[in-house]
């Protein structure tokens, strides 16, 4: 078959699943019986995947602790005296191949230290609502009477109302669609009595590793430079330390802005109007024309969400009268728009996105697949190749990286900021199961676009990823296999990495690398690598013991004393398509996860990998019960809770790939509509513009 061919035939097969229902979904209809409508305080988000403003219950940043985040705003510490990060000391330990290996584990140093938590991102500022007067007291939540909330899902518009004071006070909130800026209405008779204002205020970065929101007490640290060459508008260059910004500010005529008189902080009065309109942007270098209106970015904003839920895949429940139905539907929509906004940008996401700032804000590469693989499914692809750069650029680090380690190809980090570095940490450093990610994602690339000019992109990452990890399987002669041997840190991150040998999720995970990247070969016109063929064919077999799989093979009591943190074992037949797995054998230790698992000890992502794990083995109805299990919970506003720090983001990105595989299918599955649902004439699914999964 020729190569011209064969793409027609994919993107045939590819683009309508067998059997789907390929009728019309009313997807505003959809989309809008889930907006949200909240009266208890909490968070919300507006953004467009670059930026994200978190407004609590009044819809700015009044009552709760609140971040504005953007793709680029990161900050770097000062370096510890006398130190550069060429300080840094790799710890040489003897790995499985028969040499001593450098690793980039920390010692906790200074200057591990300080490579740890640099670059971390930064809250760019804090809108929010205050009383006048230099005695006003702060607003408080109890200060809020009847508060109530409304967000918009097809638009993104964020309306929030209550009454503050014995007045009623509304503020609109939304973001704009290609810009880092936030469109802001406020109305109230208080704005025109000048019992309330807009305080605009900037913090210190927090450098706390789970902080994000900024720190207050350090107004010397930082400087702010206002200046205003427009009428109704203002700019400020932010420096902080090595690190600027600018934040631009423009207002409603006869509305003024003033510096409080403290550092930092300056208010947004209007003159004699209720309402007070105002746009706020952030960008690394002040803005080079005048600011878009309030009335244009809420316009922009609408669109912009309009037209991403008329694109891409649709799924729509109506019509089910299984009690799991509307609530599954619920999650899903929101966890579209959740993930929209969070993980979307052009870098890879930290795991709770744009929402506060885990881990320093760096993002976690084998957390990726979790955050973007579902844009695949969805037909999303634009969003997902956004970030998808992030390989090409971190290529050459990622090669130096397996070369002074004495591998071929290139090592890719698990823990990294903009800068491609490692993030010193013995899990860092020792973890492998990211390492066939790219492949995986060429290889959604190749099923959204089958061109010559998608081999051509992904092709010295597909080599290169292949060729690091042929070379890192060790041959045992003697026993005539390759096998994956310490140190390694697993999946679970649980296990004595010097003491791992053959974890079975890693194998398969191997196997499924090195075969993908022998096909993209074959597409090419270039015949196997002989090398790769031969850690293929030699490549040890996924362990087993008493009929189920094992975590490792040399863990007999996987399902005793290691039954917690993340049940990999079930990924080689749910994330993965199970190249070499037994159905009968995965039957029985899915059955046995379920029976033994310390389900309080997971992470939000194994819920979905576990019902594709279900749905694979013919058993939708359990998959769907993954998919609501009670440690697998979402809140009122949408954002995951539980298994992972809040908001544990890969469990929304987990749940939207889990959702459409089940109603899409997979290769190989059956050819029927939504072969992942119950046919028990309980379940009423709709699908339209889902792609099926490997």
């Amino acid at each position: 078959m020729n190569f011209l061919l064969f793409c027609v035939l994919l993107g045939t097969m590819l683009a309508v699943p067998a059997g789907a229902d390929e009728a019309s979904i009313a997807r505003q209809v959809v989309v809008t019986r889930h907006n949200l409508d909240l009266s208890t305080p909490g968070r919300v988000q507006v953004g467009n995947g670059e930026f994200a403003f978190t407004a609590d219950i009044t819809g700015l940043q009044t009552v709760e602790e609140c971040c504005i985040l953007s793709q680029w705003g990161w900050h770097s510490s000062l370096l510890p005296e006398g130190k550069t990060p060429n300080d840094f000391q790799w710890t040489a330990k003897q790995a499985y191949c028969g040499r001593s290996v450098d690793y980039m584990a920390g010692t906790g140093d200074d200057i591990s230290k300080w490579l740890y938590a640099n670059p971390h991102r930064m809250n760019l500022g804090r809108i929010r609502l205050v009383r006048t007067g230099k005695n006003a007291a702060p607003i408080k939540a109890s200060d809020l009477v009847h508060p109530h909330q409304n967000l918009d899902l097809w638009t993104g518009i964020l309306e929030s109302r209550f009454e503050l004071d014995g007045q009623p006070v509304s503020v609109v909130t939304c973001a704009h669609a290609a810009r880092d800026a936030v469109a802001v209405r406020v109305e109230s008779r208080l704005i025109a009595e000048h019992r309330l204002q807009v305080e605009l205020a900037f913090p210190y970065p927090d450098l706390k590793e789970f902080g994000g929101g900024g720190n207050w007490e350090l107004p010397e640290a930082h400087k702010t430079v206002m200046t205003s060459d427009r009428p109704d508008e203002a700019s400020f260059l932010r420096t902080v330390d090595g690190d600027s910004y600018s934040a631009t500010v423009s207002w409603s005529h006869g509305a003024a802005l003033n510096s409080t008189g403290e550092k930092h902080h300056y208010v947004l009065s209007a003159g004699t109007s209720n309402c007070l309109e105002f746009v706020c942007e952030f960008a690394p270098s002040p803005a080079a024309g005048p600011l878009p209106s309030f009335a244009a970015t809420h316009a922009a904003s609408s669109v912009y969400w309009r037209d991403f839920w008329k694109q891409g895949g649709a799924i729509d429940f109506s019509g089910s009268t299984d009690p799991r139905a509307t609530e599954l539907e619920r999650r899903i929509v929101l966890s579209e728009y959740i993930t929209a906004v969070n993980c979307a940008g052009s870098l890879p996401p930290q795991e709770s996105g744009l929402f506060n700032n885990g881990w320093n804000g760096k993002f976690h590469m084998e957390m990726y697949w979790w955050h973007g693989a579902h844009y695949a499914l969805w037909d999303r692809w634009p969003l997902l190749k956004r970030s998808l750069g992030i390989y090409a650029k971190d290529l050459p680090s990622a090669r130096e990286k397996a070369a002074r380690q004495g591998y071929k190809g290139a090592r890719w980090p698990k823990c990294t900021g903009p800068d491609g570095r490692e993030s010193p940490h013995p899990i860092h450093a020792m973890l492998i199961w990211q390492q066939p990610h790219p492949i995986f994602f060429a290889e959604l690339a190749f099923r959204a676009n089958p061109v010559r000019n998608t081999l051509n992109e992904w092709a010295d990452i597909v080599t290169d990823t292949a060729d690091f990890m042929a070379s890192f399987a060790v041959e045992e002669k003697e026993a005539k296999r390759h096998v994956l041997g310490p140190p390694i840190y697993t999946v679970p991150e649980t296990t004595d990495p010097d003491k791992v040998y053959n974890p079975a999720f890693e194998l398969a995970y191997w196997r499924f690398g090195l075969e993908t990247a022998q096909r993209w070969r074959e597409r090419m016109d270039l015949p196997r690598n002989p090398e790769w063929d031969a850690v293929l064919h030699d490549l040890a077999p996924l362990p087993v013991q008493d009929g189920v799989y094992l975590l490792e093979e040399h863990l007999p009591d996987s399902y005793t004393a290691w039954n917690y943190n993340h049940p990999s074992v079930a990924g080689i037949f749910g994330i993965l398509p199970g190249a070499g797995v037994d159905r009968d054998t995965m039957k029985r230790t899915l059955d046995k996860v379920m029976d033994c698992w310390r389900w309080k000890d997971t992470w939000g992502w194994d819920f979905p990998m576990l019902a594709m794990t279900a749905a694979r083995l013919g058993e939708p109805d359990r998959a769907v019960d993954l998919l609501l299990h009670k440690n697998f919970d979402f809140d009122e506003r949408g954002y995951p809770v539980g298994g992972g720090p809040w908001p544990y983001l890969p469990s929304s990105g987990g749940l939207l790939y889990a959702a459409a595989f089940m109603a899409a299918g997979w290769d190989g599955g059956p050819a029927e509509n939504a072969p992942g649902f119950p046919h028990d004439g309980k379940w009423q699914v709709h699908a339209e513009g889902l792609k099926t999964a490997p």
